[in-house]
């Protein structure tokens, strides 16, 4: 054990998930930028045996190469390759399905929907930062193209659940989403700040994820997970810091509280677990939300079934009304 686990021991405890043999699955993982959850995930289920396609918004297939070769380096012959994706954007949605449905599209097991924006969550801005489609980027990003990527590889999935016995999908969220409620998803006149905004597009996708999980794993094997991964040192304190860009004060305590915050927080590998519990497990059951490897409660807006099915129908119909 070194210094750095003896140290860690009281304060970070993490369980982790155990090793499934997925020599014969294919999974999609999005947001595989170097250091996420996203890379620590795709790299667990390749070394398990997976065929793994990883996206990131640019330069994905020198991702896929540098996963390749650190996994080679473990003597491990690694299947994985990787597309640009960017959720926002419906044309590399449409493009990215199209793609992968075009060279792996005899089966898609599991889909991890790991890709998201959190931005300002610090700054003292309240405007909202807009895409160029004229959406919030939160609810952009985490919800409508975390649904509309979904919905394109949707009937590969039930095809999939239908012959193998079990396909998934894997959404992850944070508890932030209990910072957003059932009202305010309804309601265009929502004061608007980043926080809040950033917990609505993670109510929404554990809406999506439940009311996935109830419509689909009875009639087609496919099962649908929410999760919380945990704060991560790095990724969580590059998302605390943003809006702060340029500051010599926040870098310097940065660097000053870097220490401790590695004492205190999940390392990416560490923060992954729970989302590769959820994709690999065959005890891990769909329609539940998930920590530490195991399930936990989410808010109670969560339970709402009939704010769940009508954002499923209004999310349809938008999707529906895409080029």
């Amino acid at each position: 054990m070194t210094l750095r686990q003896l140290l860690r021991k009281p304060f970070v405890h993490t369980p982790y998930a155990r090793e499934v043999d997925l020599g014969e699955k294919h999974a999609i993982v999005t947001g595989v930028g170097p250091g996420s959850l996203g890379y620590e995930t795709a790299k667990t289920l390749a070394r398990w045996g997976a065929l793994v396609t990883v996206t990131t918004r640019r330069k994905a297939t020198a991702q896929a190469d540098t996963l390749t070769q650190e996994l080679a380096r473990e003597n491990i012959v690694a299947r994985i390759d990787g597309h640009d994706l960017d959720l926002c954007d419906t044309a590399s949605v449409n493009a990215f399905s199209q793609w992968y449905l075009d060279n792996h599209g005899d089966r898609l097991d599991i889909l991890v929907n790991n890709a998201g924006v959190h931005l300002d969550l610090m700054s003292k801005w309240k405007e909202p930062k807009v895409t160029a489609d004229g959406h919030e980027i939160h609810w952009r990003t985490n919800y409508l193209g975390t649904v509309h990527l979904t919905h394109k590889l949707l009937p590969l999935l039930q095809a999939t659940g239908d012959v193998q016995g079990n396909a998934r999908v894997v959404n992850v969220v944070s508890q932030i989403h209990s910072r957003g409620s059932n009202a305010a998803l309804f309601d265009p006149n929502t004061a608007y700040n980043s926080w809040k905004f950033y917990g609505l597009s993670k109510l929404a996708t554990m809406h999506f994820s439940n009311e996935l999980n109830r419509l689909f794993a009875g009639p087609h094997n496919l099962q649908s997970y929410g999760l919380h991964p945990g704060g991560a040192s790095g990724t969580y304190t590059d998302v605390a810091t943003k809006g702060f860009e340029g500051s010599p004060i926040i870098g310097f305590l940065r660097k000053l509280g870097a220490p401790i915050e590695k004492l205190f927080m999940s390392t990416a590998e560490e923060g992954a677990q729970t989302q590769i519990h959820c994709a690999t497990s065959p005890e891990a059951e769909g329609g539940h939300y998930y920590f530490n490897c195991e399930i936990s409660k989410a808010s109670p807006d969560t339970e709402d079934g009939e704010a769940a099915q009508r954002l499923w129908r209004e999310t349809e119909e938008w999707i529906n009304d895409l080029a």
